[in-house]
């Protein structure tokens, strides 16, 4: 009886040692990533009053701003844009703001000091800046000046929303870098709030569309489906307001009616992957684009190893896997002609051939 109690006294101390290393690992490793945590600014809005908060090095930093520092209004652009002789396109960022910043500089979108180098140019991010990888704030950032500096030039910067947009902006957070929870942590906050409606970049965010049109060609995150024609009158403008107003929607109320399905859904413009995965036939699509009377579509979402083309170019994936943060590419629209614009800014023009609808990996 005596050898058993001592046993388990010994385990039990055993037990309790290992347990308190453990927990120390685990709170030294905390505190290690604790001071390497650099994010910010997020600039809050408070009455009529602009706070920035920054963290460095794992402490938090505020300062009041002048009133006017920034915009605390911002309207939403229009959706249809004619005439236009360069544009360029890229999808899914998400966080990997270096490899990003590679690309458009190599492909001379910005230049060395990242500014705006595309003249009268349209860049279009097709969705997805956000979740996943560690630099989504600077990303943000970066497109909140380029578009600025694009439009003294003549040009156009379109951000426009995908599902993780909409998925943070609702408080669905599977996808976020550990990073973004310890800063929500250090300033008290939900991920989501630092970008609701009391904030900069959350306002300017909610200015944003979900679909627009260039030229001939449709830009969307996830596609047009047959589906959602069939339950909308397919209005640019309408449709963009609806996604917008959805926003600031609880998202049990929005899954309590058919809204949800519509515009939330698998069909939907930021979920659609048909494309890709429905075995469509050339047929299909051609009666897609009649109903939204485009010649193309451009869409991100379902990631590949480079820009693609199926169906003899009426669809175009810009999804080029750049959120594993190795490599990337750009669509570019030149004179009615098509080019996937590489890692080395090097173009390579798409012919005609109608390539499977085999490519997507997920």
């Amino acid at each position: 009886m005596i050898k058993n109690t001592s046993f388990i006294i010994i385990l039990f101390i055993s037990i309790s040692n290992g347990l308190s290393q453990e927990i120390k690992k685990i709170k030294d490793s905390y505190l290690n990533q604790l001071t390497e945590i650099n994010d910010g600014p997020y600039v809050f809005i408070e009455k009529n009053n602009l706070v920035e908060k920054k963290i460095v090095k794992g402490k938090v930093l505020s300062k009041n701003l002048n009133a006017n520092s920034y915009d605390t209004i911002y309207t939403p652009n229009k959706v249809f844009f004619k005439n236009i002789k360069k544009i360029a396109a890229l999808s899914d960022i998400h966080g990997q703001y270096e490899l990003a910043i590679e690309l458009l500089k190599s492909n001379k979108i910005i230049d060395k000091k990242l500014n705006w180098n595309y003249g009268k140019g349209h860049l279009v991010i097709v969705g997805d800046i956000f979740d996943r990888g560690d630099k989504v704030n600077e990303m943000l950032w970066l497109v909140y000046k380029l578009e600025q500096q694009a439009k003294n030039k003549g040009g156009k910067v379109h951000f426009l929303l995908g599902n993780h947009e909409y998925m943070v902006l609702h408080k669905d957070l599977r996808y976020i870098n550990n990073k973004y929870n310890i800063t929500g942590q250090l300033l008290n906050l939900d991920y989501n709030e630092l970008y609701n409606n009391k904030t900069i970049i959350g306002r300017w965010l909610r200015s944003k569309p979900t679909i627009i049109k260039i030229n001939d060609n449709i830009f969307v995150h996830g596609g047009v489906s047959k589906e959602f024609i069939s339950h909308t009158d397919f209005n640019l403008e309408k449709i963009n307001n609806v996604m917008r107003n959805s926003i600031e929607i609880n998202k049990q109320d929005l899954k309590s009616t058919d809204f949800y399905k519509i515009y939330y859904g698998g069909k939907s413009l930021i979920w659609y992957r048909g494309y890709f995965n429905d075995n469509l036939k050339d047929e299909d699509i051609t009666d897609i684009l009649n109903h939204i009377s485009s010649k193309h579509i451009v869409v991100g979402h379902c990631s590949n190893e480079e820009v693609v083309s199926l169906f003899g170019n009426k669809i175009f994936g810009v999804d080029s896997s750049i959120k594993k943060g190795k490599y990337g590419e750009i669509l570019f629209i030149e004179n009615n002609k098509y080019f996937r614009g590489t890692m080395n800014g090097k173009k390579k023009q798409f012919d005609k051939i109608t390539t499977t609808n085999n490519i997507y990996k997920k």
